[in-house]
């Protein structure tokens, strides 16, 4: 309750005047770069509720933090982080919905892994280096490629065409042993047609969490040729992570003695001893490659064609203590006369995939009407096997044969047609359908299901005057189950309704964005609380359920030099007539809160610029309380926090060697708190913590050419 009011003060101080800027929006340009992500993405006065960021609102805070904690400041959005302290693995819930619900593309491809349907950063270190802007649409907003949207969709442009040459070099350091190295050129457009630009980066941390470090390497590299009505781009990007694994958590006793605790790689010598395995470690690489065309045809048609492949590999590598012979299709060995069943051993669990992704669509746009058309397919195969790589006690012979070896399948092929149509100066018109079929198919899962979806979307735009506009829109989506999901039970695919209602305010000097929303689903995969063994959550579906909210933000500039950016998000998220599994039945527990799902999430910028060269910043965020299971146990309760982060970004124009040099700090958690943004509950009191860093920095210069 104190935090609450803390922030409560905050946001008051923040709203209290009206007058602000108004925002450049990132996705009114109509360029041919743009023209990529048309098909995923809506317009400033679209039906839809969405924020936009660019690559100078990045750049700021850019010192090596994954793309969720960079975002962590948008409405509704929570992050959290396995190391502490905002490298390694990252993740971020919208509305209370995980990865697993927020489709992610990348110039209009589908990012989402298809088999966990979630989001892993760690595998694109720095990949926010490459960034030109992103848009984030919350709810189901517009149709788009991949797994459907249950909270949010996120929309990546890469770094668009730059028509003179440059170069960056940057680097920066901090707490934990943190520090990210990069370099990035561009040719700018050379014979007035064609341009190359690429990056290199490099990533280390040891995290705030013991032995949690990262060892990050990261590439972008893109050709482009561009015409009058012609762009054709190639690009290729990818990465290599190596994570000491720190999705264990820890118990309330570690909490408060011993907060920065890892029970990763723990295990006992032959001597008794405790010992942690050093190379208990994720390793994994994945490459992209991109291709896409797009063209002008004539004075009202534009087409994209895009293809793309993914090439992911690795394997998370255990100690494990005491495992039978029999779980890994060992043979006993006999030492000294006696029969031995059971050994230590260090084992690897392998995925080896190929993903294949083609899109396509046709633009119209004349006079009052925009409308586009198309379609995406794509193709994915997963290999998943596990080896012994040394044993304790078992025959070199047997040393890494498989000890299980499952290939899994999966296509998806969606059509789509969306239309904004202004019917007068006064109402725009939404419209947007989707038909989606997929199979997947696993032998060792035993399952070979098909879906076909029809996801229709309707929405309509009233402008009262240049400065306001009011909303109204609704939206469905269906969504499958993943792979996780077949592990533990029989699921049932979601559906989701959503229901919009919005208004926007732009003024010369201020921008209010406010809306409702109501989300009702049938068969909602929510989170138990579980972890599995790769530490992603766990989920049963659970009848009817709602979501239902109230979202505020704002752009005002308080004076000439000071601006404030609030936001705030109240919401009730229900389980309705919830049935638990207790110790000896079934029983209904009536409407119970969603899993991970605070009702209140606010956020605040207070952003002074003394100069235009010198922009300093007081980032304030307040999370309430949630639950980490469906069933409403006070002991099963993450608290609320609230965390203050402060930010400053000075350009020094030169006028020799360097075009400008770029010098950025942050200090985050300003105040020092000791905090948990995720935890997991496996029921029984066994309750396990995420603690974030306390005080920590950053510090960077990017040398810019």
């Amino acid at each position: 309750m104190k935090n609450l009011l803390t922030f409560l003060c905050f946001f008051t101080l923040s709203i209290s005047v009206f007058s602000q800027e108004k925002p450049k929006d990132s996705t009114a340009a109509q360029k041919l770069d743009e023209v990529l992500v048309n098909s995923v993405r809506v317009s400033a006065d679209a039906p839809v509720t969405h924020s936009n960021l660019s690559k100078k609102e990045l750049e700021k805070r850019n010192l090596g933090q994954d793309i969720p904690v960079l975002l962590n400041y948008l409405p509704n959005v929570v992050t959290t982080t396995d190391a502490g302290a905002g490298v390694g693995y990252t993740g971020m819930r919208v509305r209370g919905t995980d990865s697993r619900g927020i489709n992610v593309t990348i110039n209009g491809i589908p990012y989402n892994d298809t088999e966990s349907q979630g989001t892993f950063w760690v595998n694109m270190p720095d990949f926010s280096s490459s960034v030109e802007n992103i848009q984030l649409q919350r709810g189901v907003g517009t149709s788009t490629n991949g797994a459907g949207a249950f909270g949010a969709s996120l929309n990546i442009l890469t770094d668009v065409v730059q028509d003179s040459a440059s170069a960056e070099i940057a680097n920066s350091f901090g707490s934990f042993g943190t520090r990210k190295h990069n370099a990035k050129f561009s040719t700018g457009k050379l014979n007035n047609h064609f341009e190359l630009s690429g990056r290199l980066s490099k990533i280390k941390s040891d995290g705030y969490v013991d032995r949690a470090s990262s060892d990050l390497d990261s590439y972008f590299l893109q050709g482009t040729y561009v015409g009058e009505k012609t762009l054709i781009k190639a690009l290729a990007f990818g990465g290599h992570e190596v994570t000491y694994q720190s999705w264990n958590g820890i118990d309330r006793d570690k909490l408060n003695t011993d907060r920065t605790y890892n029970s990763a790689g723990e295990y006992t010598d032959v001597n008794g001893l405790t010992q942690y395995y050093d190379k208990e470690e994720d390793n994994y690489k994945q490459d992209h490659y991109q291709l896409h065309w797009t063209q002008k045809i004539g004075a009202n048609w534009t087409t994209t064609v895009g293809s793309n492949y993914t090439w992911g590999r690795g394997y998370y590598e255990q100690y494990k203590n005491n495992q039978d012979f029999a779980d890994y299709n060992l043979t006993d060995v006999v030492i000294g006369g006696t029969t031995v069943d059971a050994t230590d051993l260090v084992r690897r669990k392998w995925l080896d995939n190929d993903y294949f992704v083609l899109n396509a669509n046709a633009n119209y746009k004349k006079d009052n009407l925009d409308i586009v058309f198309g379609g995406s397919g794509s193709y994915y195969e997963g290999t998943h096997f596990g080896e012994i790589i040394w044993a304790r006690n078992a025959s070199d012979s047997e040393l890494r044969d498989r000890y299980y070896d499952n290939t899994s399948y999966k296509s998806d092929v969606n059509f789509f047609t969306k239309a904004n149509i202004k019917l007068n100066n006064k109402f725009l018109v939404y419209g947007d359908l989707q038909v989606r079929t997929i199979n997947y198919n696993s032998r060792t899962l035993n399952v070979d299901d098909s879906f076909t979806f029809f996801n229709p979307k309707v929405g309509l735009t009233y402008m009262i005057n240049d400065q306001n506009n009011v909303y109204a829109s609704f939206a469905r989506a269906n969504r499958e189950p993943n792979r996780g999901d077949y592990k533990n039970g029989n699921p049932e695919p979601e559906q989701l309704n959503d229901f919009e209602l919005g208004w926007r305010f732009v003024k010369e000097k201020a921008t209010i964005n406010a809306n409702f929303y109501y989300m009702g689903y049938k068969d909602q995969l929510v989170n138990t609380g579980e972890l599995d063994l790769v530490g992603a959550p766990i989920r049963t579906n659970s009848g009817k359920s709602l979501r239902v909210g109230v979202e505020i933000d704002a752009n005002i500039k308080v004076l000439k030099k000071l601006s404030v950016l609030p936001n705030i998000s109240v919401s009730m998220n229900k389980n309705k007539d919830f049935i638990a599994s207790t110790s000896t039945d079934l029983e209904n527990l009536g409407n119970t809160n969603i899993s991970y799902s605070p009702s209140i999430v606010a956020g605040n910028a207070i952003v002074f610029r003394p100069i235009n060269s010198l922009q300093l910043s007081l980032l304030s965020k307040f999370v309430g309380e949630q639950y980490m299971n469906n069933i409403d146990d006070d002991n099963s309760k993450l608290a609320d926090y609230f965390v203050n982060d402060f930010n400053v970004s000075y350009e020094l124009k030169t006028k020799k060697i360097f075009k400008s040099i770029l010098f950025t700090g942050l200090v985050s958690n300003i105040f020092n708190r000791e905090y948990v943004s995720n935890g997991a509950d496996y029921g029984w009191g066994y309750i396990y913590y995420y603690p974030q860093a306390t005080t920590n920095f950053l510090i960077g210069a990017t040398l810019k050419f």
